[in-house]
This record gives structure tokens, C-alpha cells and sequence, in this order.
């Protein structure tokens, strides 16, 4: 438990935001309250939400997912975010800011990003500034678990979101401890590069499948894609259903 309480307070949270004994409850599946992530107008947090919509494709948001988080890495070169499930209805894209940074200045570089790579969506109105889900937690409604995921297994639940079981805070904090920060340099050449074309790069292009960051499988990922994937990493996967 220790272990995810320093990897969440380096990644994302704020001083005394979750404590020890509040994580326990949520462990425990008896709280999921949203958490503060803001603290007097600053972040280090972004969380963007990727819902599957009604009458939306299966896996469109994981295929918007994947382009965003593409593009965050090939093309404005931010680390690695990190990928959770909710435990209802969709995906949460993480990123953490290494510094606290207003979060006018967060919700500028992120309406450019929406504009850029993801334009048919709405705007993120709860990626900067408002309390989220915090993973691993239950669901009281569905269930089910949010959980933080490897993003290469993102495809398998862009149909049923959450997990059946508790996941174990040791893999969480695996998952977590991987992560780099995004520094203010790279924040603000963001800003640099997206701003002036608003909200489109002038010279954009799609990263090809070779060149795609290492973690993180494209939207068109085959059920043999992500088997290959696994066999990589010597793991033998099993999956509660298949993906069409």
C-alpha cells in the first residue's frame, strides 16, 4: 500500500489528498468517492475522459483514446500517460505535470489538443480542475473495478468497462512507477506548437505502426496483435470475450 500512496502523491495528487487509511477503505471496495486532484487553482494532474457514448461505434473511444495518446507522444513528445478503466463506462488518460501549473493554463493546452487530434469530441470539461475517479476503486453501481491498465490491453474492454475482482496494489503500483512527469519546457513547447495553428499542427501526420510508442497498440489492434503482444512480454493471456 505504501508503494501506490508514493506513486500516486509523485504522479498526481496533491498533499494529504488520499491518506492511507482512506485508500484502505477504497480497497476494501467500501469508498468511491471522487478525489480532489486541484489544490488553490493548480494541478499536476490531467485526466482526460474517453465514455463510450450511445450510438457511438463499440471502440470508438478507445480508437479516440489511442489517437490522443499517439499524439501526445509521436508528435508534441510528452512521456507516456498513463491508461485506467473506469469501472462503468470507458477510459481515463493520465498525464502528470511535474510542477504545479494553473489550471487556465491546463485547460488552454487541452482544448488545443481536442482540437488538434480529436475534434468530433466534446469539449474535456472534466480533465482539469474537477474531482475524478481515483483507481483503483469500486463502482457501487455496476460492480466492477477502475483500475490503472497496460494500455497495450486497452482494446479488450472497449466493450464492458471494469474489472470483476480487486486488482492488486502491487501491479497498480507497477504500472504507475514507469511513469515520467511532464516537465515546463515540454508544457509550455506544447502550448508553443498547437497555439498558433489553433488547434491544428501545421505539418501533422499519422505515426506509422513502426514508430508507435512502445506500451500503447494502435486503434486497429487485432485480437492477434495483442495475443503477440503478451507473448512478448511472456505472458499467457486469457480474455473474457473476443474483440471483433
Amino acid at each position: 500500500m505504501q508503494k501506490m500512496m508514493s506513486e500516486l502523491s509523485r504522479l498526481y495528487l496533491p498533499a494529504g489528498a488520499l491518506s492511507p487509511d482512506l485508500l484502505a477503505q477504497r480497497r476494501a471496495g467500501h469508498s468511491a468517492l471522487a478525489i480532489e486532484l486541484a489544490d488553490g487553482g493548480m494541478t499536476r494532474a490531467v485526466v482526460i475522459p474517453f465514455r463510450k457514448l450511445p450510438g457511438a461505434g463499440e471502440a470508438q473511444h478507445w480508437a479516440q483514446l489511442c489517437v490522443v495518446a499517439n499524439a501526445l507522444q509521436a508528435e508534441l513528445g510528452f512521456p507516456a500517460p498513463a491508461v485506467s478503466i473506469s469501472g462503468s463506462n470507458g477510459y481515463y488518460l493520465w498525464m502528470s505535470l511535474e510542477a504545479p501549473t494553473p489550471i487556465a493554463q491546463v485547460r488552454t493546452l487541452l482544448e488545443l489538443i481536442r482540437k488538434a487530434y480529436v475534434p468530433e469530441m466534446a469539449p474535456f470539461a472534466d480533465a482539469a480542475g474537477a474531482a475524478v475517479e481515483l483507481p483503483p476503486c469500486l463502482d457501487p453501481r455496476t460492480g466492477k473495478w477502475a483500475a490503472f491498465i497496460d494500455a497495450g490491453l486497452g482494446a479488450a474492454f472497449a466493450e464492458e468497462s471494469g474489472l470483476e475482482m480487486a486488482p492488486p496494489l502491487a501491479a497498480q503500483a507497477a504500472l504507475l512507477e514507469r511513469l515520467e512527469r511532464i516537465g515546463a519546457a515540454q508544457f509550455q513547447q506544447a502550448l508553443d506548437v498547437l497555439g498558433p495553428a489553433h488547434g491544428a499542427p501545421a505539418a501533422r501526420s499519422a505515426p506509422a505502426v513502426a514508430s508507435a510508442p512502445e506500451g500503447l497498440l494502435l486503434r486497429d489492434a487485432t485480437l492477434e496483435d495483442i495475443v503477440r503482444f503478451l507473448h512478448a512480454k511472456k505472458i499467457e493471456p486469457t480474455f473474457r470475450h473476443l474483440i471483433s
